[in-house]
């Protein structure tokens, strides 16, 4: 069986976090610059290796002034870490539709291992004749974990941000035709 390479559609596709404020209520975000790549055996996710990249410069939260905030020094940093990015390290399937994606991140200069929960929406043939395949991803990080502190304590001792980020994405991912090598003429 030959190995298959998926393209995510970022057209079809939306990233998203939600960070307590206040401990209150959550704002949430979204990366509107992205890309992504899975590799299977075949049509076997089991044996997947995936790969993202955001452009932090993308961070989108529908407020302006809150979004240069996110991108300066206090939080992204993005002028000196314009790029988060995710390697997969292995994928367990849990069932038919769930699996367990395992992976590194690298955010803001630190790689830290995370966990995914990935819902499998499973595989179509669109209109125009492409195979593609849709998750539903969830996890959670720690920003202090990645030297992103700003706001866990206010002036009056309360705490302005939970330091616990929730993660989601919608994904779709566009098969590709299979390379085909050209014969050696001796």
């Amino acid at each position: 069986m030959a190995n298959a390479k998926w393209v995510l559609d970022p057209t079809h596709s939306e990233i998203g976090f939600k960070v307590k404020h206040l401990m209150i209520s959550s704002v949430t975000g979204t990366f509107t610059e992205f890309s992504g790549t899975v590799e299977t055996h075949g049509d076997d996710f089991t044996t997947a290796k995936a790969s993202f990249s955001a452009n932090v410069h993308s961070i989108s939260t529908n407020n302006g002034q809150r979004d240069a905030h996110l991108k300066n020094a206090d939080f992204f940093d993005a002028d000196t870490y314009p790029e988060l990015t995710f390697e997969s390290t292995s994928i367990v399937k849990v069932d038919e539709e769930n699996y367990t994606l395992h992976g590194n991140l690298s955010l803001h200069g630190i790689t830290k291992q995370v966990l995914f929960e990935a819902d499998f929406g499973g595989t179509t043939v669109d209109p125009w004749g492409g195979t593609r395949a849709g998750f539903s991803l969830k996890g959670k990080i720690s920003r202090s974990d990645f030297g992103i502190s700003f706001g866990t304590v206010s002036e009056t001792g309360g705490i302005l941000l939970g330091d616990e980020v929730k993660l989601s994405a919608e994904v779709q991912f566009v098969k590709q035709a299979a390379e085909v090598a050209e014969p050696v003429l001796s």
